[in-house]
């Protein structure tokens, strides 16, 4: 692992990739690996391995308090628990989303036979923009579905207001949001309810796994009904339902993730300061800002990348980035407009999201996370400066 100097220490130059392994965006977070070993024990010991043990309630009941709601329903992943989500809501018909976002979000809903309208994003914070959501508002829309994406808020305020004033369900993919907050109160009580995803590359993993908060006891206990195929008893179902529990020995994980939390967060913090001191200077490279005095987990670092002012585009720079072992990526390329079944569906649906199509060829996540070191984000910062020193250079050897 060694500083490049120049351009043609560069592996696309011909020198020696900076780092021998692979560099991830989002390794796995492992937490106190003794306390996990605990937990599995006495799991192990009481053959209670699902179906609401005593480690998936104390899970719920933690998030809860974190998150300052009433209710917290973990469920087997976040997809799962957006379809729950937007079936304890009654959805139907058509959905507002954006289309700036994990494909997951845009399937829960056409999973469920609804679907989704496309609306284009905020440029400075790359989330639903509330004015666009409005102008797309039809006779045959039931819900909005906003995207805290990077941990951004997603205008809640702003989008409860809409969804008041026009009798609209409000639903949050808070997959992303994770101990953030904005205004002073925690990502978890906005809308009808927010979906949590503790995946295992996010900060908080329960290997796979997610979560619904809600402040309504009628939507939580809904929620419980359909995770569980509908049973409220030991031989009653009241409504349809499918396996959408989460295990113990995943609960295990989610807890013994949570009492890390704040290690992480300090070093996810460093590590977004210090990618940030490396890209100092550097033309074209911009990094979008998070609000100050508002909890955030620093779990993504992102850049976007004006190939005018730069000298390579984003898809240049990550061919260099990818040579060298780092393994940056497209987010949210190309657009959940532009992949199935949706390009067939709304082949038109570019034309009214010019801030999406543009955010697509310019995002990159960098690495991050408990694996990267702050000599990593060094090497990194050295390969971006030699980058932009030789983009001539790697333009003409087709970069």
């Amino acid at each position: 692992m060694a500083l490049k100097t120049r351009p043609e220490d560069l592996a696309l130059l011909g020198g020696t990739p900076a780092f021998a392994e692979p560099v991830h965006v989002g390794r796995p977070n492992i937490g106190d690996r003794r306390r996990l070993h605990e937990r599995l024990d006495r799991i192990l010991d009481s053959r209670w391995l699902s179906n609401d043990g005593p480690f998936l309630e104390e899970f719920e009941r933690r998030l809860a308090a974190l998150l300052g709601v009433e209710h917290c329903v973990a469920v087997c992943n976040a997809t799962v628990g957006l379809e729950l989500a937007l079936r304890a809501l009654d959805a139907a018909g058509e959905v507002i989303l954006p289309s700036f976002t994990f494909v997951a979000t845009a399937h829960a809903a056409q999973w469920l036979g609804l679907r989704p309208v496309f609306c284009d994003v905020d440029p400075r914070t790359h989330t639903l923009d509330p004015r666009c959501a409005e102008r797309l508002i039809t006779p045959r829309t039931t819900a909005i579905v906003g995207v805290h994406l990077w941990g951004n808020p997603c205008a809640p305020a702003a989008l409860e207001a809409l969804a008041a004033r026009r009798g609209l369900r409000l639903l949050f993919d808070a997959a992303h949001a994770f101990g953030c907050a904005h205004g002073g109160r925690m990502i978890g009580g906005f809308g009808d309810a927010e979906v949590f995803s503790f995946h295992a590359t996010k900060f908080v993993n329960t290997f796979e796994g997610g979560a619904i908060a809600t402040r309504s006891a009628e939507t939580a206990a809904r929620l419980r009904l359909l995770r569980n195929f509908g049973f409220s008893g030991y031989d009653r179902v009241e409504c349809l339902g499918i396996n959408g529990k989460l295990s113990e020995i995943a609960a295990a994980m989610g807890l013994t993730s949570l009492e890390s939390m704040a290690e992480i967060v300090a070093h996810n913090r460093r590590i977004a300061d210090a990618y940030r001191r490396e890209a100092a200077g550097l033309a074209g490279l911009e990094f979008p800002d998070w609000p100050r005095e508002e909890a955030h987990n620093f779990q993504y670092v992102i850049a976007e990348v004006d190939e005018t002012r730069f000298g390579l585009s984003r898809d240049a720079l990550v061919r260099v980035l990818h040579a060298e072992n780092v393994l940056a990526r497209r987010y949210f390329y190309p657009g959940c407009h532009r992949l199935e079944p949706y390009r067939t569906l709304d082949p038109e649906a570019g034309r009214r999201l010019p801030v999406t199509e543009r955010l697509c060829e310019r995002v990159l996540a960098l690495p991050t996370g408990t694996a990267v070191s702050a000599q990593d984000v060094a090497v990194i910062g050295s390969i971006l400066r030699a980058a932009a020193a030789g983009a001539a250079a790697l333009r003409r050897r087709g970069a």
